[in-house]
């Protein structure tokens, strides 16, 4: 599908990161009208823009969705990235009273050029944070500043690395949870100047739990066109908690959540609350 290949398909204005590459400008201004679409092309596109309305009505009942999302001027996968369902690889903002939630946007996605699956990976990720620095907030109407922040970073490496996993729902299905580890904190861009030390292990290594604790709002959209997708939360650990899911496996995890239930702390990741191990 050259049209997906070279455009970045969507209702939503991205916010790019970064200027593209110089060789790279000539393809990012080639257009395209929707006469150019295979009628393949036209349903895939259709099914698309179908599956972002059911978004953005589950997010703005969620708190208030800004209009732009984050994204590339060029997709990665077309620089040597992993797959998403379609090129479109793009972060969500959603502005609640005391924080903000960033989320994937294009893992849902029905798959470019492949017909009779479901909405992609039929999972996007999220995360939510009160403890953002104040310039990488920035204020409603502009998500760039975002980019700059601990939580876009690391909900970016996860992103990828789901990216290359095909997504997760089974594994999620099967264990309920997940605990992942980021490598090399102190060579970050952000995270090692903004997360306190007590998140990052002697290895050098950032935890989070995927899945787990229930967040306050449903994550699981039944309307998509395609099929069910579920929003999978992540939350970011300490390095206390992480050394005992290290030690403890599958059941230190599920009695850490209990744990973070217990002390009231839900799935809200923040940088000022007690280790509960």
């Amino acid at each position: 599908m050259q049209f997906f290949k070279k455009l970045f398909a969507s209702r939503k204005t991205p916010v790019t990161e970064s200027a593209p590459a110089l060789e790279h400008t000539e393809e990012a201004h080639e257009t395209f009208s929707y006469d150019d679409l295979s009628e393949a092309e036209k349903a895939n596109l259709a099914l698309r823009e179908a599956s972002q309305k059911c978004l953005d009505r589950h997010w703005n009942s969620v708190g208030v969705s800004e209009s732009d999302v984050l994204g590339y001027a060029i997709s990665p996968s077309l620089m040597g990235g992993p797959d998403w369902p379609s090129t479109r690889q793009a972060y969500r903002v959603v502005r609640r009273a005391d924080s903000i939630i960033l989320a994937t946007e294009g893992m849902s996605d029905p798959f470019d050029g492949v017909e009779g699956l479901g909405n992609g990976f039929e999972m996007e990720l999220f995360i939510e944070t009160a403890d953002i620095p104040e310039h990488a907030r920035g204020a409603t109407g502009d998500v760039y500043p975002l980019t700059r922040s601990w939580a876009f970073e690391l909900l970016k490496h996860l992103a990828r690395e789901v990216a290359h996993a095909g997504g997760l729902t089974h594994r999620l299905e099967k264990y309920g949870s997940m605990s992942f580890e980021i490598p090399g904190f102190s060579q970050s861009d952000y995270m090692c100047d903004q997360l306190p030390a007590r998140f990052v292990t002697e290895d050098d290594m950032t935890g989070m739990l995927l899945g787990a604790p229930q967040a306050d709002f449903s994550t699981q959209i039944d309307d998509m066109p395609l099929s069910p997708v579920k929003l999978v939360s992540v939350m970011l650990i300490t390095a206390a908690e992480l050394e005992y899911i290290r030690a403890g496996g599958q059941n230190a995890r599920n009695d850490l959540i209990d744990r973070l239930k217990a002390a009231g702390i839900g799935h809200v990741s923040s940088l000022t609350r007690a280790s509960v191990v």
